[in-house]
């Protein structure tokens, strides 16, 4: 059983329909579009894509706000374009992941028009109802200064309703058990139709207890093994990458003990650190928030990252640590969003440094879990920050220097395609990158290659070593009797560092698989590295041939 557990030694690729490709020129992405591309996707070596919400939306919250959860939103084509594509991955040995945003609906979904028309409706008790709007209704917004209340009056039920993110998009009462079962049968529609498993979009929310009386929600963690029952009857290997932004201490309640939740979370812990160690040169709390998620079963895995569709969240950091982010990589308010985050893609995050970005993106794919990448990444693409909330890092990915960067042949894309400057797609695009060997997208192809051939990294144990430097971060990862050492420079400037591997005679050799320098430990034990400033060194631990000869001498 243990060697089915394909997502963990995975690279997923997230991307939105809606902004990939557009086959029929009507300026939005469809799934002909993204088939046409699956070649592209495919050459990058990634096992599973992870597609955002495409249901039918009136998208007021970038699909988020689902009105059918049993169909493709038009604009995007058609249920048989979706299986198309599904079988078009599958031929080539990737697996789709879709988002499960059951929350909430949006307003305009049937279950809630009917529900708020009869307060006898069979959907009533579907979504969260008070005949008074409850004193804390000010209180747990997702969207702080965007969003004024989790509670509105709707004028037709004659009731406040609940809704922890926009008005527009209700809560459902996902402790009805009609609720859940219906959650099941969306599983269930999916999988048959192609689908490997499910991003589930909030998980706190959708397991909390709601409701007017309800001071201090509990969650309800059965749920989650419910889901996870469910869908592996229905399709053994399939999983639940659930998005749960929560402390250390509460992992295991959303892995299981015993491993018999979620497959996958989101390590949010580590996401924020790591761009703290980015902005301070401190590798320590990161290689602190390394250590403390790792306690996890044997079958969970974390999904690690480091740009997504949202805001950078720096919620969790200190105050302190907060503001080195925020002073380093988003210093106008502009560049900031809900009083917590960052709302820039990371290329201009880090002023299009290439040494920086390959730290970076060297950092995520040597962090134990699986890599997520999102789409565009993997050639720098810019953001738009003239485009409200969170679309500036939404744009349309860039082809070509074609108009509209080969996204779409409509003269009105649904977002603006990123023109001029620097991160335009007159010359930032797949079409240039693709004839230049040391371009961003030819680098993250070799990097996708190497990390999968470090399986390690995705099964073994994780250890932090001394380096002797706050900014120097070195991780050893043991499994099956085989190691590899990746060691990273925070510092702006070249350092020396010394450490021992501490694995006895195995660890005098380190074999450079990135570049082929070598280094071999001296009569102590200890290797001795000189790195550049935002250096990165991969290596493979020991050697049977090398170990062979010394035994010979």
């Amino acid at each position: 059983m243990i060697n089915d557990l394909w997502y963990k030694n995975a690279v997923v690729y997230c991307l939105s329909v809606e902004t990939f490709m557009d086959s029929n020129g009507d300026g939005i992405g469809d799934f002909q579009g993204l088939q046409r591309r699956l070649d592209y996707i495919s050459g990058l070596g990634v096992n599973a894509i992870w597609l955002m919400p495409f249901q039918t939306s009136p998208g007021r919250d970038d699909g988020y706000d689902v009105s059918d959860y049993y169909n493709v939103d038009p604009r995007y084509g058609t249920l048989g374009d979706f299986v198309e594509f599904t079988h078009g991955a599958r031929q080539r040995g990737i697996r789709v992941l879709i988002d499960l945003v059951v929350n909430h609906t949006s307003t305009q979904h049937p279950w809630f028009q009917n529900a708020r028309s009869d307060p006898e409706s069979y959907y009533r008790d579907w979504y969260i109802w008070s005949d008074k709007k409850p004193a804390n209704a000010n209180e747990g917004m997702v969207f702080p200064g965007v969003q004024k209340t989790t509670w509105t009056y709707d004028e037709k039920a004659r009731q406040y309703y609940f809704h922890r993110f926009y008005e527009f998009q209700p809560d459902l009462n996902t402790s009805n058990p009609h609720v859940q079962a219906e959650i099941l049968k969306i599983m269930g529609f999916w999988i048959q139709l192609g689908v490997s498993g499910f991003r589930m979009d909030a998980v706190p929310f959708v397991i909390a207890e709601k409701g007017a009386d309800v001071k201090k929600p509990r969650e309800q963690f059965a749920m989650l093994r419910v889901f996870r029952e469910f869908l592996q009857w229905r399709l053994g290997d399939s999983i639940i990458l659930a998005e749960a932004n929560v402390v250390p201490k509460e992992n295991l309640a959303y892995f299981g003990d015993d491993g018999d939740r979620m497959q996958m979370m989101f390590n949010f812990h580590v996401n924020q650190a790591l761009f703290y160690a980015l902005a301070s040169g401190d590798a320590r709390p990161l290689a602190k928030a390394i250590v403390n998620t790792s306690d996890r079963p044997e079958t969970g895995q974390w999904g690690m990252f480091l740009r997504n569709h949202d805001e950078l969240d720096l919620g969790r950091l200190t105050e302190k640590q907060r503001q080195k982010v925020f002073s380093e990589f988003g210093p106008d308010k502009n560049m900031q969003l809900y009083d917590r985050g960052i709302r820039r893609r990371l290329a201009p995050m880090l002023e299009n440094d290439r040494r920086r970005l390959e730290l970076a993106y060297s950092l995520l794919f040597s962090l134990p879990g699986t890599p997520v990448l999102r789409y565009g990444d993997e050639i720098g693409m810019g953001d738009d920050l003239s485009l409200p909330e969170r679309n500036c890092a939404r744009t349309p990915m860039q082809w070509s220097a074609e108009p509209h960067g080969g996204f779409t042949k409509n003269d009105k894309p649904v977002l603006p395609v990123i023109s001029g400057g620097l991160f335009g797609f007159e010359h930032i695009n797949v079409a240039e990158q693709r004839r230049d060997p040391n371009s961003m997208l030819n680098w993250t192809e070799r990097l996708i290659r190497m990390r999968k051939e470090a399986p390690e990294i995705g099964w073994g144990a994780c250890t932090v070593l001394n380096t002797g430097d706050t900014g120097v971060l070195a991780l050893r990862y043991d499994w099956r009797d085989n190691s590899v050492l990746i060691v990273h420079n925070l510092n702006s400037k070249p350092v020396e560092v010394t450490f021992v591997v501490g694995i006895g005679e195995h660890g005098d050799l380190l074999i450079d698989i990135a570049d082929g320098g070598n280094s071999e430990a001296d009569a102590n034990g200890r290797h001795r590295l000189l790195l550049d400033a935002y250096a990165y060194r991969w290596f493979r631990v020991g050697g049977l041939d090398y170990l062979l000869r010394r035994k010979e001498v």
